[in-house]
């Protein structure tokens, strides 16, 4: 993977433009001008919430003001587990030169909907037990169980304060195939539909039944029924060329928790 570095930098370095607008209905007063940021698309929402919220706070209703605060685009309430660039990708498909829209609110969490994720110690937790999932299916959970507390710190640190080389100079061990296997056991992958939004998880060797590495259009094919066809598949932003090896994609394209997060195109077959 050494030789990949440049491409495991740029993924790193991949960010979203946001516009965070508040809630008419919450605001008292002067409506606020829109606040911007750069979110990494490697992200979570809730690290970037204080900011926003110290923002937006003296706009608020005093009675709303300690609210849980949740997002949403166009009415969609955003899941603030989801890193920042699987919703982007999942919501806002087509690429354009605008900053992304999304309305903060400080009342009315829809419990029904969404997970809270009300202080960075909570979505640490999160992320630490999709990092553990993910080992277990890559190498059978022998190399997270042999990393210590302070590889852990590191990897968390690394994230939320954008320290690349911190990050993955413990994570490059999750990222690669233990000992001296040649792949990974099962690759971590979550399936996004477009539907509704929500994931599923298989069980997906990185060998075909060949014998050879298997692309993207042998898990197209798995994936397809009589009814439907999987036709694509998206990440970061990018249009996947189904050639693409799934072993390398779950080396240099995954997210942060050791996931690849691929949005699947279906087409409805004839």
């Amino acid at each position: 993977m050494a030789h990949d570095r440049e491409v495991l930098r740029m993924i790193w370095e991949g960010q979203i433009g946001i516009c965070f607008q508040a809630d008419r209905d919450e605001i008292v007063g002067i409506k606020p001008e829109p606040f911007y940021l750069m979110v990494s698309r490697l992200s979570y929402l809730p690290l970037v919430t204080d900011k926003v919220r110290k923002y937006f706070t003296r706009y608020i209703a005093a009675e709303h003001q300690d609210g849980a605060v949740w997002f949403d685009y166009n009415g969609t309430p955003l899941r603030l587990h989801y890193p920042t660039g699987v919703l982007y990708d999942l919501l806002h498909p087509e690429e354009d030169c605008t900053p992304w829209g999304l309305t903060i609110h400080f009342s009315k969490f829809p419990e029904d909907t969404l997970v809270k994720m009300n202080s960075k110690e909570l979505l640490e937790s999160h992320y630490m037990s999709c990092l553990k999932e993910a080992d277990v299916l890559k190498h059978r959970g022998l190399v997270i169980s042999a990393m210590q507390k302070k590889d852990h710190n590191q990897l968390w640190l690394g994230l939320i304060n954008d320290k690349f080389d911190q990050f993955w100079a413990v994570n490059r061990r999750l990222m690669e195939p233990y000992g001296d296997q040649e792949s990974f056991k099962n690759i971590p992958v979550r399936l996004y539909n477009d539907d509704d939004f929500t994931y599923t998880q298989k069980l997906i060797s990185p060998i075909s039944e060949s014998g050879q590495k298997k692309s993207l259009a042998d898990l197209m094919a798995e994936l397809s029924t009589p009814e439907r066809k999987a036709v694509g598949f998206r990440t970061h932003g990018i249009d996947l060329h189904e050639e693409t090896q799934v072993q390398w994609m779950s080396e240099h394209l995954s997210y942060p928790d050791n996931f690849l997060h691929l949005s699947v195109d279906y087409k409805d077959s004839v």
